[in-house]
């Protein structure tokens, strides 16, 4: 199997973005993603920086993938996305069908993203023959579903034709908004949010009023309050997944890269999870030494269930 560093799905000054694609070019990932994939507000950098760094990291022999917008809310963010599908030179992971349109019009292969949740194999082979060269499987699915997936696709002859991406690592993008979350927990209008996503390069965290982390806010983007970790499944994903897709975190995503590379086995913590690739409800855990808080209060319009902590 393959390794990938995902996008960067929180805001990072251009400076912090710049210093990890410098190590991320030595790093033991082959597959390296790039682009801003939920806001669009977010433009510390912007579309000739980014294919500076490709170029930098492609000398480094790195198969590099420009990542497009996931919603799309203005004719500015469409417009931007047919930029990066004409780009001429990189491969475009396409997170919109608006993407895959364009892509389709221009004849290049792309990866079809996780956010197009694609999750059987008709559709796949309806994007195979659009020119889908890799999928990303929606964060949600399991690895029984997966295999199911594939076999039918195997059925109808295409199951070597493309390539299957798993998101392994990294807190799980779960729903987009036209709402900001992190600008309304800050009391401030979306329009006029004042980039208040640069204070939280992990997300911010919602939790219940039991202490249970239940979200992290990300912008226009909700992602899984606990992190996904399926280091101690890469067996499983033997012969049926191609490449392992590691999403980057302030400050540990190198370490973990190489824990998943040389598949150092370890006891998932109280903040870890990995119940979707098991079919089992996303809070709970399979493996040994895994504790979890549980929830003792019950929701009800007398008793609010979230309260923000930074």
């Amino acid at each position: 199997m393959q390794y990938s560093l995902g996008p960067i799905l929180y805001f990072w000054p251009k400076a912090q973005v710049e210093q990890f694609y410098d190590k991320a070019a030595q790093c033991e990932a082959q597959i390296i993603y790039l682009g801003e994939t939920v806001c669009s507000k977010r433009r510390q950098l912007k579309m000739v920086d980014y294919i500076a760094i490709a170029k930098a990291l492609a000398d480094k022999g790195k198969e590099v993938i420009l990542s497009t917008m996931t919603l799309l809310e203005a004719p500015s963010e469409l417009a931007q996305v047919r930029k990066y599908c004409e780009n001429g030179e990189f491969l475009v992971e396409a997170n919109d069908m608006a993407a895959v349109n364009y892509l389709r019009k221009l004849k290049v292969p792309f990866v079809a993203g996780p956010a197009l949740n694609i999750y059987n194999h008709k559709t796949l082979d309806v994007l195979l023959k659009q020119g889908m060269k890799r999928w990303c499987m929606p964060v949600e699915l399991s690895k029984d579903k997966l295999s199911e997936i594939l076999s039918k696709c195997d059925a109808i002859g295409i199951n070597d034709r493309f390539e299957v991406e798993v998101f392994s690592y990294g807190h799980l993008p779960l729903a987009y908004s036209a709402r900001c979350f992190t600008a309304r927990s800050e009391n401030l209008a979306k329009d006029d949010c004042e980039l208040c996503c640069l204070n939280y390069p992990r997300g911010r965290v919602a939790s219940s009023q039991e202490g249970q982390t239940l979200f992290v806010l990300n912008g226009i983007q909700t992602m899984s309050g606990y992190r996904y970790n399926l280091i101690n499944d890469l067996k499983t994903m033997e012969g049926l997944v191609d490449i392992v897709r590691i999403s980057p975190e302030a400050g540990s995503t190198f370490e973990v890269l190489t824990n998943f590379v040389h598949a150092n086995s370890i006891s998932l913590s109280a903040d870890e999870t990995n119940g979707y690739w098991h079919q089992i409800a996303g809070l709970t855990p399979i493996g040994a030494n895994q504790t979890r808080r549980r929830r003792t209060g019950k929701c009800s319009r007398d008793n609010p269930v979230c309260r923000w902590r930074a």
